[in-house]
Order: structure tokens, then sequence, then C-alpha cells
């Protein structure tokens, strides 16, 4: 097997010495992904559908933890961490498997040994390992108001205000309030980097170009095997979800 793999750090020297000694530990390997940030890990995850990601712990914008846990269940994932840092702690119980920068290729070898040996079975559950993480982390408050320029006035958006977001290749088109009184605005700031602003209790990310809040979610509607989409309350458009996020709406 060739298995994708994606790797996420900030800084680039331990980025490519972690790709270089990957390449010798594990030929058949295919490096499809390489971020700098976790922002564009995410991205990056949901674009080449990676099998195994390795994410350094600490990153700006999105942590490698915050990018585990939107990746869930759907890859392996491998941490990568400096000597010193005090999350280690949290992988005495070996449940998740982590490397240490400078990556000492004895010890990759036997990550790699492990994720061969593993490649039929689903991914482990982190949940707990995750919550624990988290908290040795510190996270800036949730953006409150958003400003978007609609002609000549330059509007204050409260956050919790908007219905969804949703992207196109150069704006973010905010729809906000009701369908009789409220509207739309276009803002600048890409929809993969309001992802590391919102509040994550409130926003859903459904699909790679469109953020919701659930709070405006009427029912999640599947259309086929494959497909389903999202009915708004009070409004007549539907938005769609991807397979990635469909898990968000298993029912009961």
């Amino acid at each position: 097997m060739s298995p994708r793999v994606l790797i996420a750090d900030d800084e680039e020297a331990p980025r490519e010495q972690l790709r270089a000694a990957l390449a010798t530990a594990w030929p058949e390997a295919r490096v499809v992904a390489a971020a700098s940030n976790g922002v564009d890990a995410w991205d990056l995850f949901l674009e080449h559908e990676p099998e195994v990601c390795l994410l350094d712990i600490r990153m700006p914008g999105l942590s490698g933890i915050d990018v585990a846990r939107r990746i869930g269940g759907q890859a392996r994932v491998v941490f990568v961490s400096a000597y010193g840092d005090h999350a280690l702690a949290a992988f005495d119980a070996g449940a998740v498997d982590y490397l240490l920068k400078p990556v000492d290729p004895a010890r990759l070898a036997q990550t790699v040994a492990r994720l061969r040996a593993t490649q039929a079975a689903a991914p482990p559950d982190m949940a707990a390992l995750l919550q624990q993480l988290a908290g040795t982390l510190r996270k800036p408050a949730p953006l409150g108001v958003l400003q978007a320029a609609v002609g000549r006035e330059v509007r204050l958006i409260r956050t919790d205000e908007v219905v969804y977001f949703e992207s196109d290749s150069r704006y973010t088109r905010v729809v906000h309030g009701s369908a009789e009184d409220g509207g739309d605005a276009l803002i600048r700031t890409p929809l993969k980097e309001l992802l590391t602003q919102l509040d994550e209790q409130l926003f859903w990310q459904v699909h790679r170009s469109v953020i919701v809040n659930h709070r405006h979610i009427a029912a999640a509607v599947r259309v086929d095997e494959g497909q389903m989409h999202l009915t708004l309350r009070g409004r007549p458009e539907t938005l769609p979800v991807s397979r990635h996020f469909q898990a968000l709406f298993k029912g009961q």
C-alpha cells in the first residue's frame, strides 16, 4: 500500500527533516501535502484526504490538536513536538503515537512499524486525549464582531447574528439576520482563517466552503448515499454537507 501523508509544522527545517526521514523509513508512503500552519493543514486535509497526518502540536491559527479534533476518526494522527513541551505528559498512556523534534530515525521507524501494522484497522478514538491536550493550550476569545464594507458603509455585524458564511475564490459571503430583515455582505477574510476565530460551539463547518451557525439549522436531509444538505429556519436556501462532515448529523 502507498498511504497518503500530510506533514504540518510551522518551522521549515523540522518540516523538511521529517519529510526526508519519512522517505527513508517508509519509502512507499507519499507525502501529498506539507503545511506551515494549522489552518492550511486542515484545508489540505480536506483537499487530499490523507490516511496519515503528522502534526506539530503548537502551530499558529489552528494547533495540531485543533486539526486532529476536526480529523476525528478519518485518519491516523501522529503528533510532533519539541523536547520539554508540557503537553507531552498527556501521552503517557501511549494510545496515540508522537515524535520529538529533532526526529530520531530509530523512533520514527518504530512509529512507521506501528502505522503499517494497523493500516487495516480503524484509527483509535482520540477524543479523551485531545480534550486533555486542549487544556494545555491557551486560546484567544472568539470573534464577536465582523466589519464588512457595503457601499460607503462599514457595517458592524455581530457574529452571533450570522446565519452562515460561504466562500468563493476571492471573498467570504456573510449572511446574517432573518430572510426579511437581514442581509449579506462580503469580507476579504478567507473562510479557513475565520474558522480559527469563530466560536466552535456555535459555528459548524459543513463543507470546505461553508460554515453555519447551528442554531439556524432546521434539518439535515440525506439526498442519497453520498449527498446531504441542510435546510435553514425561516430561509429558502439549502447548504451542502460534504462527506467529511456528515458525521455531525448521525441522528439517534
